[in-house]
Parts: C-alpha cells; sequence; structure tokens
C-alpha cells in the first residue's frame, strides 16, 4: 500500500514534481494561441500553417493518450512520467529553435507524443504514492496549483510573446523540464499495475491517430478542391472505419467499443465533443481577433480571457455541489447555453474595442457556462461506467474533447470563409469571425439539446477534487487509473 506523507519532505517532492509535469501540458494549451499571430509574421506562414502549429499537437496528443496511460500501467508510471517530460521537453527546444514553419509543426507533433506520455502519469503516481489519508488532500493541491497554472498561461504566454519573443513559449518547457525530472527520478517511488498484462494495442492507436491526421489536413486544405484533398479525406474515414473495426475485434483495445453501452456515457461524451469543438474554435480564434483586429498586443489578449480560467477556479467545487444535489442534467443544458451566448456577446469586439465593455462582458458569461458544466460533466463521466472502467472512462472523454478541438480548429475557418492570409488583413478577418461565432454559439446550442433529452440518471456524489478544481479550459481533466481493459495473451 502506498505510504508516502504529505507532511513528508518525499511527499513535498513528490507534488512539486507532478505539479511542474502537468504545468507544463497545461501552460502548452494554453499559451500557443495567444502567439499565433507573431508566429505567424515571424515565419512567414499563412493561416494553415497556423492552424498546424495548433493542431499537429493535438493529433498525436488525443490519438495516443490512451496508450500512453497504459504503457505507465504497465512499465512504471514514474518510468513513462520522466520519459514524457524529457521527451516533451526535447521537442519543445526543436519548437523554440525552429526555422521555418514546417519545422516548427513537425515539432509539435513530436511534442504531442511527450504530452501523452506525460499527462496521464502525473496524477497517477499521486495515487499511487501517497497515504490513502493524504490523498486527496494531495490531489486537491495538485489540481488547484494546475488551475493556477493554466490560469497564468495566456498572461505568461502574452508577456514571453511581447518580451523576449515567441520561442520562448516553447523554450520556457526546458528548464521545466530539467527540474522536474531529476525530482521525479531521486523522490518519485516507481508503481505499476500488475495486473497490467498483453499486448498493447499499437495498430488502433496508429489508426486513430492517422485517421485525424487525414481528416484535419482535408479540413484545412479542403478551399484548393484539389484531387489529393479528396483521396486524403477518403484515406481518412477509411483508417476511421479500420480503426473502429480494429478495436470491435482486437482482444486488447485501446477504446473497446463495449463502453459505449453505457446511453449515460455515450450522450455525455456527445455533449463533451459539442462543447469542447466550440471551445477550441473560440480560443483560437479570439486570441487572434483581439490582436489582428482589437489592436491588443499578445499580453493584453493574454490577460483578457483570464476570467474565464479564475471562475472555475473559483466556483468549480460549488457547481459540482448543485450537480450533486440536482443531478447533471441542468448544469450540461444551462452551461452550454450560457457558453453560447458569451461567444454571440464576442461579436461586440471589433476595431478599437474596449476591455471592460466590449471583452469582459463575453468573458464573464462564459466564464460562467464553463463553471455551470465541467465539474458536472466531469462527475457525470466518471459515475456512467463501473469503477474499475473510471481511467479508462476518463482518458475517452480526455480524447474525445481534444480531438473536438482539433477538428473545430481545422473546420471552423473554413466553414467561416477564411481565407490563407486572413489573418494578416483586420477586416478580413473581423468578417469571418463574425461569422464563426454564431457557428460555435450553434454547436453548443446542440450539445445542451442532447444534454436535455438524454442525460437522465443523476450522477452519485463525486468526491475527485480535480473535479472541483480544474482550470484548463482545453480538456476535460484526466482519472488516474487503468486506462484500458485487462488484457489477455501475449
Amino acid at each position: 500500500m502506498p505510504d508516502v506523507r504529505l507532511a513528508s519532505s518525499q511527499g513535498k517532492w513528490i507534488l512539486l514534481t507532478t505539479v511542474l509535469g502537468s504545468s507544463m501540458a497545461l501552460l502548452d494549451s494554453t499559451v500557443v494561441n495567444v502567439a499565433l499571430p507573431t508566429i505567424g509574421r515571424d515565419l512567414g506562414a499563412n493561416l494553415a500553417a497556423l492552424q498546424w502549429t495548433v493542431n499537429a499537437y493535438l493529433v498525436t496528443l488525443a490519438g495516443l493518450i490512451l496508450l500512453g496511460g497504459s504503457l505507465g500501467d504497465r512499465y512504471g508510471r514514474r518510468k513513462i512520467f520522466v520519459l514524457g517530460v524529457v521527451w516533451f521537453a526535447a521537442a519543445s527546444l526543436m519548437c523554440g529553435l525552429a526555422p521555418t514553419a514546417e519545422v516548427l509543426i513537425a515539432a509539435r507533433a513530436l511534442q504531442g507524443i511527450g504530452g501523452a506520455l506525460l499527462t496521464p502519469g502525473s496524477l497517477s503516481l499521486i495515487q499511487a504514492s501517497f497515504h490513502p489519508d493524504d490523498r486527496g488532500r494531495a490531489v486537491g493541491l495538485w489540481s488547484g496549483f494546475g488551475g493556477i497554472g493554466a490560469a497564468v498561461g495566456p498572461f505568461l504566454g502574452g508577456w514571453l510573446v511581447d518580451g523576449p519573443g515567441w520561442r520562448w513559449v516553447f523554450l520556457l518547457n526546458v528548464p521545466l523540464a530539467l527540474l522536474c525530472a531529476p525530482i521525479a527520478v531521486r523522490h518519485v517511488p516507481e508503481s505499476a499495475d500488475g495486473r497490467a498484462h498483453g499486448r498493447f494495442d499499437v495498430l488502433g492507436a496508429a489508426l486513430g491517430a492517422l485517421a485525424l491526421a487525414l481528416l484535419t489536413y482535408a479540413l484545412i486544405e479542403a478551399r484548393s478542391g484539389s484531387v489529393a484533398v479528396i483521396l486524403t479525406a477518403v484515406a481518412g474515414v477509411a483508417a476511421a472505419v479500420a480503426f473502429v473495426y480494429v478495436e470491435k475485434h482486437r482482444a486488447d483495445p485501446m477504446m473497446p467499443p463495449d463502453i459505449f453501452a453505457s446511453r449515460q456515457f455515450t450522450a455525455v461524451n456527445l455533449v463533451t465533443l459539442c462543447v469542447y469543438a466550440a471551445f477550441g474554435g473560440f480560443f483560437f480564434l479570439s486570441a487572434l481577433q483581439l490582436q489582428v483586429v482589437a489592436g491588443y498586443s499578445a499580453l493584453r489578449a493574454g490577460t483578457a480571457l483570464l476570467p474565464t480560467t479564475a471562475l472555475m477556479l473559483l466556483l468549480s467545487a460549488r457547481s459540482g455541489e448543485l450537480g450533486e444535489r440536482i443531478g447533471p442534467r441542468i448544469p450540461l443544458t444551462v452551461g452550454p447555453l450560457l457558453c453560447a451566448g458569451g461567444m454571440l456577446l464576442m461579436l461586440r469586439v471589433g476595431p478599437h474595442a474596449g476591455y471592460v465593455v466590449d471583452v469582459l462582458p463575453a468573458v464573464l458569461v462564459l466564464g460562467l457556462g464553463m463553471v455551470c458544466l465541467v465539474a458536472p460533466l466531469t462527475a457525470t463521466v466518471l459515475a456512467s461506467v463501473d469503477t474499475t472502467r473510471a481511467g479508462l472512462a476518463s482518458g475517452v472523454n480526455n480524447a474525445a474533447a481534444r480531438a473536438a478541438g482539433l477538428f473545430a480548429v481545422a473546420a471552423l475557418p473554413l466553414l467561416a470563409g477564411m481565407g490563407p492570409e486572413a489573418y494578416r488583413s483586420a477586416a478580413a478577418f473581423d468578417a469571418a469571425f463574425r461569422r464563426a461565432m454564431p457557428l460555435c454559439a450553434g454547436i453548443l446550442v446542440v450539445g445542451a439539446v442532447i444534454a436535455f433529452t438524454t442525460v437522465r440518471r443523476p450522477a452519485p456524489d463525486c468526491r475527485r477534487p480535480q473535479c472541483r478544481t480544474h482550470g484548463c479550459v482545453t480538456s476535460p481533466p484526466v482519472e488516474p487509473g487503468r486506462t484500458r481493459p485487462k488484457a489477455s495473451g501475449l
């Protein structure tokens, strides 16, 4: 049984290294959007390259995050966590030194692999190391510090872009890793799941990532209407079908189809797809709108979005308690509708927009909507399956959220009619932004309708602190534990 106490020096070192590790991934998910206009100008990149700067990371992260969790179960959570930290830092160094947009995109894809190894392991190390009496408080501190990191991310990213330069958005991960990895090796006890055996679903992971990459490419390049784009789209659909087939017929699938036998789990994941697609599109385009159209600096643009995360950190616990009393149906209906209202209020943000009058009302309404839905959504996902499959359910939900954001960043500029050079023209981008925000709001309304019509069974009490003190706006938290079913065979 884990026996490290939180008050001990070892306990404090474990908490520090897990916070540092998770902060690397959280910072990366919140600071890059703020840097996009400067990256585009510096590297001479068009809008498609900026989309790939975000999506190359999401393709590999979403496609491999379930595999990353099962690797930790099998080979040791500390070992895979440290590997992820080192890999993430090396890829971040490549991003920071990238001479061209193409090199940056390739490095971002590698960074996503590191994130897939790192992200599931951070919370798992806490669960596997601390004495049961201290585990809840340790998880709460980990989640709270991580939420603070997520809140500071846009501000820090803007400061770096306006100061030392956008490359430091990525280079910052290197000293964090140099501090994090040695502490983990020295102070974190190794742990693994003795029940984990059998073969890994490498084929399923590869097909899933390939499908995401091909479909994303087809969406981003669809403006050209070339034969290559059509063939890529067909190949992407074929890879997705092959992924479903492999998962259905393997003895040890990465994403076992029978987990969707729970109607509640399926319904909540459909809500997740709608919600995080809208969030992904909103945060990608809003960071550009504030800088390209409203004339904000990178620092001011990053700071402008801080209230969303701050509200989540301050009020998520109350939202979770309300969800336990009244059930998840109302919060998961009202939350997306409030978020939709916040995105429509962003239509007030145009040239020379004032922060207090134009930006802040939209951000506050959006933040309140996120407060309403994020904690109940996470609790409902975990409550909709057997407790032995909580890690798998959470991993699937996290991957679904990231895939939704990936497709939104790929498809929304296309649907809004943004040309390759749209972000270089304030008038052109503003016009497209005004077409995009109603689309995001519409997706959220669809999510609210799904929640209202399908989410019925109240979620039982969820005592997990990560449900209540979660501050990342790009994905739900990952629950530690087994991220795949017990495998059979060798």
